[in-house]
């Protein structure tokens, strides 16, 4: 394959293509970490709260370039079904840390409508952090409807369906390290 061809993946029955080389992701998560570490470098160990599932390979790869202690953990949500947001989210593994007076980070594959991320945040408003803010790999500005704000985004991208490096289409396609984009709508 050459380099003016498009890789292409069958999942289900959808066709996608890349869009975003895994070279690209890993430099924008790099760009990311360094904003993170210059502002809790300082901070008593901040917790990270991963969004299980799709945050996974985000998550690992991110912390890899995180230069302070740290405390990781993960709580699991579900609002998707196919291609498309329920507009529902479902709380299927919840949090077992102690976050009074802690900074928490929650990390996100993708926040898009904000459904999830403004659940999760009421959610753990009730624990009384020190401080909660969002760091996800892609952020669609465009689809994203809620009042919090978004911090810390590695890329932002359209309303565009994607699959890879944790994001799925039911179930498949989390494993591939780039980035792919639906082609047969």
């Amino acid at each position: 394959m050459n380099s003016s061809d498009k890789k292409r993946v069958k999942l289900h029955d959808r066709t996608f293509e890349v869009m975003i080389p895994g070279s690209e992701i890993d430099k924008a998560i790099s760009a990311v970490a360094e904003r993170i570490n210059r502002d809790y470098r300082d901070q008593e160990t901040p917790l990270f709260l991963g969004v299980l599932n799709g945050s996974f390979m985000f998550m690992s790869e991110l912390m890899k370039k995180i230069d302070f202690n740290c405390e990781l953990s993960f709580v699991k949500l579900a609002s998707y079904s196919g291609t498309n947001s329920t507009g529902e989210v479902q709380e299927l593994i919840g949090l077992k840390n102690n976050i009074e007076g802690r900074n928490v980070i929650i990390v996100e594959d993708i926040v898009d409508t904000g459904e999830s991320i403004e659940h999760l945040i009421r959610s753990l408003v009730g624990h009384r952090p020190k401080s909660i803010e969002v760091v996800t790999l892609f952020f669609k500005p465009g689809s994203y409807s809620k009042e919090f704000p978004i911090k810390y985004s590695a890329m932002s991208i359209g309303n565009e369906f994607i699959v890879g490096f944790g994001l799925d289409y039911d179930q498949l396609g989390r494993n591939l390290k780039d980035i792919y984009v639906v082609v047969d709508d």
